[in-house]
């Protein structure tokens, strides 16, 4: 790879250095005092900085991922014992067997949606609950 990094502001948008103080009492002051035991603009305080934030990051993706996990397993959970009830329902009455066929296919999707968001994959297990959601919605036309 070649070029250079994009990471660097580019000196035309940088804001112009602040004024020192016109006050001479001031600067004598300021060089007096000195810069002991504090930090300036080095590398060491821009990386402790960094890692608290790439900390703070990693934290708030890991609680990001748990919530997404629960989610699709509450989700494909309910939507699976809604499928269940459903299909005993129609199974039971004078529908079709086709009816609560689709309806308990449709909950064994959600199920294995549960199943795979409990295990980190969530992306498929979203598609897993509208394709077994779209199946009960087909098996109730046949009713």
């Amino acid at each position: 790879m070649s070029g250079r990094a994009d990471s660097d502001i580019p000196l035309k948008t940088r804001g112009e250095p602040a004024e020192a103080p016109q006050d001479a009492d001031a600067d004598e002051e300021t060089s007096a005092a000195g810069t002991a035991g504090v930090d300036g603009p080095g590398e060491d305080a821009e990386t402790v900085e960094d890692e608290d934030t790439e900390e703070g990051d990693a934290e708030a993706d890991e609680r990001e991922a748990r919530r997404a996990r629960w989610a699709a397993v509450c989700t494909g959970a309910v939507l699976a014992l809604a499928g269940l009830a459903a299909a005993l329902l129609r199974l039971t009455g004078s529908a079709p067997l086709l009816v609560p066929a689709a309806y308990a296919c449709g909950a064994g999707g959600c199920a294995l949606a549960a199943v795979l968001g409990s295990r980190g994959r969530t992306r498929r297990a979203l598609w897993l609950l509208v394709a077994g959601l779209m199946v009960m919605a087909l098996g109730d036309q046949f009713d």
